[in-house]
């Protein structure tokens, strides 16, 4: 009897901590090969998105949220877009703007910028504020091309260019 109550009592705690974390399988746009992991999980300061990634391009690239839990290719004015069925940055609001991961009136998908050391791997966590776990579920995780100035000038969307990774987050 005593043993059955520590095994439940050890299911219980085990799914308890599991069950806000999710892990990520983030898959090169290109190559249709895995980069690695993002694990994602609350804190009582937002969520923490937690990467172990290798094989990319050194430097700062934008990282978001998006809309729609596809890594799929579309079609837009006859051009193929990888990673285009992921839709465009989580905004329930409808802001319609780009901004900090911290301020409020933009984007819920703006995340920090996701930094990739010389070697190509990226494992800094970076912390989302304004967003719960529950938003995420059912979306698309992105890496684009390039940095992000967290504003829509000189270019849209933070100037981050190219889709390059993708995973969707369930």
């Amino acid at each position: 009897m005593k043993r059955t109550i520590i095994v439940a009592a050890l299911t219980f705690l085990s799914s308890s901590i599991f069950a806000g974390v999710i892990s990520v399988e983030m898959m090169d746009l290109g190559t249709d090969q895995s980069t690695g992991t993002v694990t994602i999980a609350s804190s009582e300061y937002g969520t923490v998105f937690t990467p172990n990634l290798k094989g990319l391009p050194a430097g700062a690239h934008g990282f978001h949220i998006h809309a729609n839990g596809s890594c799929e290719s579309s079609e837009k004015e006859g051009k193929t877009v990888l990673g285009g069925a992921a839709g465009g940055h989580y905004d329930p609001e409808n802001t319609g703007k780009h901004g900090f991961p911290w301020t409020n009136d933009n984007h819920l998908g703006d995340l920090p910028a996701l930094y990739v050391n010389a070697e190509g791997m990226a494992q800094q966590p970076v912390l989302a504020p304004r967003v719960a776990l529950d938003d995420v579920k059912g979306r698309a995780l992105m890496i684009h091309a390039g940095g992000d100035n967290h504003s829509d000038h000189p270019a849209k969307l933070g100037g981050g260019g190219a889709r390059i990774v993708c995973g969707v987050i369930k």
